[in-house]
């Protein structure tokens, strides 16, 4: 019995220090290099912290882009989807009232030409981001609602949108709160 329970104490002491020390350091470090060293990335504007990038903000005024959907409120402390599956009938109404404001609010758009993501939550609850043709959908509503040409909107959605990883690592995507703050900039 001796025989096992020195090399097992070993061992459990590397993994102890492997998993407790050596891991959360390296990646400890390895959040240093990222934006907002590990933190998160923040949004200022006039020297305010007015969003974190990488956590979906609420915005309902038409003259900004609208985000996804949260099921949670937006509320970063208690991410979750909804958990209703797609053939439940309080989840579908739920939809449904999604899509007749968001026609109400986009008049001259068809209910074949709203993105999911513009109706559903993602399953966190938070998604920050948009793909570019969730965002195009609502340039008209913004150029009507700011009186500003509907070229430059989409123009700055161009400018907004970030390219997958290496080329073809993920979507396309548009961060919602990036892109209304350069919105609010525009002359």
């Amino acid at each position: 019995m001796k025989r096992y329970i020195l090399p097992s104490l070993k061992l459990t002491v590397v993994f102890i220090i492997v998993t407790a020390v050596i891991y959360p350091v390296l990646i400890a470090a390895v959040g240093k290099l990222t934006p907002g060293q590990g933190r998160g990335e923040t949004i200022t504007v006039n020297g305010k912290v007015i969003g974190y990038a990488n956590v979906g903000q609420k915005f309902a005024e038409d003259k900004y882009f609208w985000g996804r959907p949260s099921a949670v409120d937006y509320n970063a402390a208690g991410s979750a989807g909804s958990n209703k599956g797609p053939s439940n009938p309080d989840y579908l109404k739920i939809v449904q009232d999604r899509i007749d404001s968001f026609l109400v609010h986009n008049p001259g758009v068809k209910k074949e030409q709203i993105p999911a993501e513009l109706v559903t939550a993602s399953g966190s609850g938070l998604d920050p981001d948009l793909s570019p043709a969730a965002a195009k959908v609502q340039v008209k509503r913004i150029a009507a609602t700011r009186h500003i040409d509907e070229a430059k909107i989409l123009a700055l959605v161009e400018q907004q949108t970030v390219k997958p990883l290496l080329g073809f690592m993920g979507p396309e995507k548009v961060n919602v709160l990036k892109l209304n703050v350069a919105l609010d900039e525009m002359k």
